[in-house]
């Protein structure tokens, strides 16, 4: 049985986490190097064991930053060129995106794309998303040209078949001064919701398309997008990974899941590299 307040035990240590990685992400001695040796490093070249640069793609509320201080530094420790963008900007409002039209959204995403592509030199790139980041990616790539473009989409607790508005404004405790941004216009937060005619454009005819591999990484104590098992897609070439079947003892929500969590970083990993794939345990929230 759960602890009765297990939920703002996680939204604490949720907190804690995201601070300390904020604080080691880049050592003090290394600090001047940051740009050239960590992510978004435009003079990254893809290796052989890793050809393909991974774009990571933020979620409501989010930014190309805040997001990504484990998993960013994460997969370039393994050797990726690990690129991020900002999407989904309102106007007048800093920090906080991913609120614009999730159609606009992903035309953003397909010219980040690009820039990432020709940078590196490389045919296709990989998408890793969390939230709206894990879900967005699929109008492009189904509408916008970008199956031609990659090779895999990562969704972690992605809204695939939308949320209702209370899943959303669960969000909003992890975002202090996000509440003041439900009296503005916020079409990305429409957009999401369950039945919406963005939902409901983008999964007609099926959830994926032709040539690219998908991997949806969710969790049952997902309290934004549910019931959790709307995250997960139908159609060939599909992983679903719930994330308890990895580890019982996960207790990660919306947030914990795509910030910190290296139990699904790891499955992360794997989703980008399946020949080389490895278990993953409880014991890989420490490797």
């Amino acid at each position: 049985m759960l602890p009765r307040n297990w939920k703002r035990a996680v939204r604490s240590l949720t907190a804690a986490l995201l601070l300390t990685a904020a604080a080691t992400a880049v050592p003090a001695a290394h600090a001047d190097t940051a740009p050239s040796s960590g992510w978004n490093n435009y003079s990254c070249k893809p290796s052989a064991a890793h050809p393909r640069p991974v774009v990571l793609v933020h979620g409501t509320f989010g930014n190309s930053v805040d997001n990504w201080l484990v998993l960013a530094p994460y997969l370039v420790n393994r050797g990726y060129c690990v690129f991020s963008l900002d999407y989904g900007q309102l106007p007048g409002v800093p920090l906080f995106n991913g609120l614009g039209p999730i159609d606009k959204s992903a035309g953003q995403l397909d010219t980040f794309v690009d820039k990432v592509l020709a940078a590196t030199g490389a045919p296709k790139a990989d998408l890793v998303g969390h939230s709206q980041g894990g879900m967005m990616p699929r109008y492009y790539l189904k509408f916008l040209g970008g199956a031609a473009k990659v090779n895999s989409l990562v969704g972690i607790a992605p809204d695939n078949h939308g949320t209702t508005l209370n899943g959303l404004t669960n969000l909003l405790p992890y975002f202090p001064g996000a509440g003041d941004l439900l009296t503005l216009a916020t079409p990305g937060l429409a957009d999401q919701m369950a039945g919406s005619p963005f939902i409901t454009k983008l999964n007609q005819g099926g959830d994926t398309v032709p040539g690219v591999h998908y991997t949806v990484i969710a969790t049952k104590y997902d309290e934004v997008v549910t019931p959790y098992g709307t995250q997960f897609l139908s159609g060939p070439d599909v992983h679903n990974v719930k994330l308890q079947d990895l580890c019982a003892v996960d207790l990660s929500e919306h947030v914990a899941i795509g910030t910190i969590d290296r139990v699904a970083f790891h499955e992360v990993a794997n989703a980008l590299d399946p020949a080389h794939a490895t278990a993953t345990t409880c014991a890989s929230a420490v490797s």
